[in-house]
């Protein structure tokens, strides 16, 4: 969506005005710092506040705090490591009142720190909190073994029993983009992610480039992360929740006065607290600060401050026809392992290793598991059952193509026939929002149904399907989206011109927002952006065409693939001439990546040719490019998937890796189906969203279009890489979660405590579909600490020699075996199992013509062979014949065996 920034990363003059402006200094910054510094850790303390002010490894010096901006973040409100919020009551008190020391600032009371070994500050907070309060806050800053930590003391001093329903400790990181360029951005400023799992739950904080030292921050002592909330603070000249600020957040040690009133109407992650304090009593809580030698190492930092850890492998989102196994680590051993009824459990077979869960047949969405250990720590890690993943795929294409289906050929704006946004709150279609896009079948926002249903038939096409498909790409796409003949795509066919249309617009509407754009704006087609979701409608039917040729069309196959490389050029050719943002990362370009591929195998070599020449231009110009991720936004993180695949596919010596690095530190590792493999992205629910705000997303696109470029680096790099396998593998089955029970797929799932729940809106999903159905992959790998491992199906464990994995991913075609180096990948049908032979190390496919019972049957299909850097892949088919630059296996009778062999 075009978004103009206030605070334009491009334009670093901002920063004088915001030194103007804010000349508050709430934090006493005049009275100087204290510097600290352990074997780890060092920084300063601000000696007015002891609040933190910068924060940094011992042997570097990135900073993960805005050290360098701190002036212009002394004012009231603004929150820094060291302030505590809470919410309490008194003995015959209902009401909760709240406390917050950023409110109010003022120099705290500077304790003695010579009476205790290791202490760098410690303070009186009473200052700086509200008068009378029934305790005494203190806060002490320390050396903690190797490490530096804080801890924040309370004692009720009040003759009654106390009651603490919220405790906060807010963790406020250098994730400032606003007034940076591009290139300080990448070097200054860093992203947080949390492990909501109680005892075990930590934070980690990784530099934007996705290199160097990570930040962990973990309990000390007892203090549960029980809930992730974010804090609301004045906006500043900053543009505080804005793309370019998303805003801090707090780790939430009880939560309970919360749930009880703004989150009342939530599921939470972990059930709320509350502590109880008696008359006199002291309670203390704090956060540990460690260093990771890099992202991938995080975990080993978080074993090493003896909080417990767990690794979920394949992952934590689970069809219900298959299962996942939890290795746990903690020096204390594991008391009773709770599943809240969803999963069968079997404990492990030897010390360290897993547990097996298995969902129960009834179980379906958020699941709670509970780890208790001997040491009364208390752990806790999040799953999302899904539906076996082919059955929620069909449920998908049917509630898009019935409830989605819009059918009135009356329709003024020429929408009919087509999968338009749906609204899951009404249960109607959106026919019409002040974000013209969202009704308009243009844009993210207007696209996501018909673009998820168009990779369905791809994936698994259904002859109905198939059909409406076909009418809404020859009289909606061609017309509608694609005027007069022309090739480009409209902004939006719906539009706001009540002259223009004999149309009912909703009074109630805000029309006046700059999103309801008037004719001539919704027919431009110059945003590069929507000529992906076409490009990818037509490559999928070119697949129906070619792959099930039973199947009748309106147009016969060489016309898709023509239009598809047709739409791309008009483009991006020639240096992108017709678009704007032609010449940056477009999200789902992986697709022409696919289109690429079938050109050669089809023999189009003057197309092969041409479309290279338009992608090497673009490839070559963002390796010049410090920062090559540009895009409608000013910080983005969905131009990486294009330019890693090009760049890589042109093997260019930089930008691949530093791609992948942007990556990595954007999409986290975490014991939770939600934050696992979920890349940042926290504006778009404004753009193509019913629930408008900006707010951390989970599962978005951005997460099955991120995962691709990690997937590929992992099949070309599988040795010592199983990190790349585990973060890309979960963005890649992440919107298999965004599917309802009925088959609606939502947006994003939105992750504010006091929501915690589905969009209504179907909204921009298809991007993450198009993700998925690209990258699902079954990986046969094995590693030194985890030994074999499937990532997408069920390994049969009693053979030492022979690997035999039965697919459980929701597309079923392609198959990596890591031993070999090798990508297997099928045209049509399924492959049913797949058995790696170790000794002779050749592998055999059971192939079936169709995954789903209403799917259409495929009569043949061709097997395709990969190594990195190599369509042939020094492998070969047993008995099959040459075709498409694969191998022809006849189907007809319905399954096939494939024996695939060294030349």
């Amino acid at each position: 969506m075009t978004f103009t920034p206030l605070f334009n990363m491009q334009t670093p003059a901002l920063l004088a005005i915001v030194i103007v402006v804010n000349g508050q200094d709430n934090l006493g910054l005049a009275n100087g710092y204290t510097a600290f510094q352990t074997k780890s850790i060092q920084g300063q303390i601000v000696r007015s506040s002891q609040t933190l002010a910068s924060l940094n490894s011992s042997s570097s010096n990135f900073n993960f705090l805005p050290f360098d901006i701190l002036s212009r973040l002394a004012f009231n409100g603004a929150h820094h490591l060291g302030d505590v919020t809470f919410r309490y009551r008194t003995s015959g008190s209902s009401a909760w009142t709240s406390v917050d020391s950023a409110s109010a600032r003022k120099p705290v009371t500077v304790m003695s720190s010579s009476l205790k070994p290791n202490l760098f500050a410690a303070a009186d907070l009473a200052p700086t909190l509200p008068r009378n309060l029934p305790f005494l806050v203190t806060r002490e800053w320390l050396q903690y073994e190797d490490d530096f930590a804080m801890r924040i003391n309370i004692t009720n001093t009040a003759k009654s029993i106390a009651e603490l329903g919220s405790l906060g400790l807010p963790v406020s990181i250098n994730n400032i983009f606003t007034g940076r360029t591009a290139e300080q951005t990448q070097d200054r400023c860093s992203l947080a992610d949390p492990y909501v799992g109680l005892d075990a739950g930590y934070v980690r904080v990784s530099h934007l480039r996705g290199t160097g030292k990570a930040l962990v921050i973990t309990p000390l002592g007892s203090t549960p992360l029980e809930a992730w909330r974010f804090l609301k603070e004045p906006q500043g000249n900053y543009g505080y929740q804005s793309q370019t600020f998303e805003g801090n957040y707090e780790w939430q040690v009880h939560s309970i006065a919360w749930a009880q009133n703004e989150w009342r109407n939530s599921t939470p992650w972990n059930a709320p607290t509350f502590k109880t304090l008696q008359p006199g009593e002291l309670y203390s809580i704090g956060l540990r600060f460690s260093i990771a030698e890099n992202i991938q190492k995080i975990e080993n930092a978080v074993v090493k401050t003896k909080t417990p850890l767990a690794v979920g492998i394949p992952g934590y989102v689970v069809p219900s026809d298959s299962s996942t196994q939890l290795y746990l680590n903690h020096s204390s051993a594991v008391k009773n392992v709770d599943v809240g009824g969803a999963f069968t459990i079997s404990a492990p077979s030897s010390p360290g290793g897993p547990y097996k869960l298995t969902p129960i047949a009834s179980a379906w969405g958020r699941i709670r598991v509970t780890i208790s250990y001997e040491d009364a720590k208390t752990q806790t890690v999040h799953y999302f059952i899904t539906k076996p993943a082919p059955s929620t795929l069909a449920k998908l294409g049917r509630f898009f193509t019935t409830s989605a289906h819009y059918t009135n050929i009356a329709d003024p704006f020429g929408r009919a026939p087509s999968i338009m946004t749906y609204d899951r709150e009404t249960n109607k279609i959106v026919d019409q929002d002040p974000r013209v896009w969202i009704s308009g079948i243009s844009d993210e926002g207007g696209t996501g149904a018909y673009l998820a249903t168009a990779m369905k038939q791809f994936a698994q096409p259904v002859a109905r399907e198939v059909s409406i498909l076909d009418d809404f790409i020859h009289d909606t796409v061609i017309g509608t989206l694609q005027q007069n003949g022309s090739l480009g795509v409209v902004a939006s066919a719906f539009f706001y011109e009540p002259g223009a249309a004999n149309f009912s617009y909703n009074p109630i509407f805000d029309w006046q927002s700059w999103t309801s754009w008037n004719r001539e704006r919704a027919y431009t087609t110059r945003r590069a952006y929507n000529y992906i979701h076409p490009v990818a409608t037509y490559w999928a039917m070119y697949r129906v065409a070619r792959d099930y040729p039973e199947q009748k069309l309106r147009a016969s196959w060489e016309w898709y693939l023509g239009r598809a490389v047709n739409t791309t050029q008009y483009c991006l050719s020639n240096r992108a001439k017709n678009c704007d943002y032609g010449l940056v990362g477009l999200m789902g370009e992986w697709v022409l990546g696919e289109l690429l591929e079938d050109l050669k195998r089809e023999g189009k070599n003057a197309q092969v040719s041409a479309l290279e020449t338009t992608m090497r231009y673009r490839a070559e110009r963002w390796e010049t490019e410090t920062v090559p991720f540009g895009s409608e936004m000013a910080w983005d993180s969905t131009g990486q998937e294009g330019v890693y695949f090009w760049t890589r596919y042109f093997s260019l010596p930089s930008t691949p890796a530093k791609t992948l690095n942007s990556i990595i530190a954007y999409m986290p590792a975490i014991a939770h189906w939600g934050w696992n493999g979920n890349a940042r992205r926290y504006w778009d629910f404004v753009y193509g969203a019913k629930i408008q705000q900006i707010e951390r997303q989970i599962h978005h696109y951005g997460s099955a279009l991120n995962s691709l470029p990690l997937l590929h680096d992992y099949e070309l790099n599988p040795t010592n890489n199983l990190y790349a396998l585990r973060v890309g593998y979960a963005g890649n089955f992440a919107p298999l979660t965004n599917i309802d029970d009925e088959g609606f797929a939502s947006a994003a799932f939105h992750s504010f405590p006091e929501l915690l729940k589905w969009d209504p809106y179907s909204g921009d999903y298809g991007q993450g579909f198009l993700g998925m159905s690209l990258g699902q992959t079954t990986y046969i790998t094995s590693d030194q600490l985890y030994g074999d491992l499937s990532f997408g199906g069920h390994i049969d464990y009693s053979n030492s020699t022979m690997v035999e994995t039965s697919p459980k991913d929701a597309i079923r075609r392609r198959v990596f075996v890591a031993a070999l180096a090798l990508k297997i990948e099928i045209s049509a049908g399924a492959v049913q199992t797949v058995v790696y032979d170790k000794t002779v190390q050749s592998v055999t496919l059971t192939i079936v013509d169709a995954v789903a019972s209403d799917a259409l049957k495929a009569s043949s299909a061709i097997v395709w062979l990969k190594r990195p850097g190599s369509i042939t892949a020094g492998f070969s088919v047993a008995g099959a014949r040459k075709e498409r630059l694969g191998w022809v296996v006849n189907l007809s009778s319905g399954t096939a065996k494939v024996r695939i062999t060294k030349l």
